[in-house]
């Protein structure tokens, strides 16, 4: 499995590019903005998108996923349905984080805890992580010990829980019962800012080590 990380919009959040090696079967994670960019992205890549993935219904997260998903005829998939209501005020997000205007859409597909996603030949995990948003989700592909975490975990920091339906006590417990257990050596990708493990996080997050 193979990825590339690509920053977008004045938020800085990351958009993933994954592919699999043998297909070259791919799949945005989180496009928040800037679709123009990620479509010369795929270009110099010589992949083919198949899929479009959402962690969470945060507006600078999926900014660009219906635009992509237009542009490649491909269905967008994910996070649980919890965050239907975060989909359902896009035009209302627009204007409380002054992005362009998008309109409301819903994913093609919700996810749940226990599904599969498939890219090609590489299969990702899915865990339901409530607490920054009730909808969260995370992708993690075990056999490449590496998870796309959204907005559940940062490097040295955890995700917000001041906005609409979040929930600090559920944001911990996603990330200690669910997300810790899967092994210090998983890497992960945030939706902003650089990469860690869970094992730095396990020994030096600040949010975790005081919980």
């Amino acid at each position: 499995m193979q990825y590339q990380i690509i920053p977008v919009t004045h938020f800085q959040e990351n958009c993933s590019i994954i592919w699999c090696d043998k297909t070259k079967e791919a799949a945005f994670v989180d496009p928040g903005g800037e679709p123009e960019l990620l479509q010369k992205a795929v270009e110099k890549l010589g992949v083919k998108i198949t899929k479009v993935l959402l962690t969470h219904g945060h507006l600078d997260h999926i900014g660009a996923a219906l635009k992509l998903a237009e542009h490649y005829q491909v269905p967008i998939i994910g996070p649980e349905k919890e965050d239907e209501f975060l989909f359902e005020a896009l035009p209302q997000q627009c204007i409380q984080f002054g992005f362009p205007y998008t309109a409301a859409f819903l994913p093609t597909q919700w996810l749940n805890e226990g599904d599969v996603v498939k890219v090609g030949e590489e299969s990702f995990s899915v865990y339901h992580c409530p607490g920054h948003t009730p909808g969260h989700i995370v992708f993690v592909n075990l056999a490449a010990k590496i998870a796309f975490v959204g907005d559940v975990l940062f490097k040295s920091s955890i995700g917000r829980t001041d906005f609409p339906r979040g929930n600090y006590e559920q944001l911990m417990s996603s990330i200690k019962n669910k997300l810790l257990p899967l092994g210090d050596d998983i890497a992960f990708v945030p939706g902003h800012g650089p990469m860690s493990t869970f094992g730095y996080e396990r020994n030096y997050n600040p949010f975790i080590l005081q919980g």
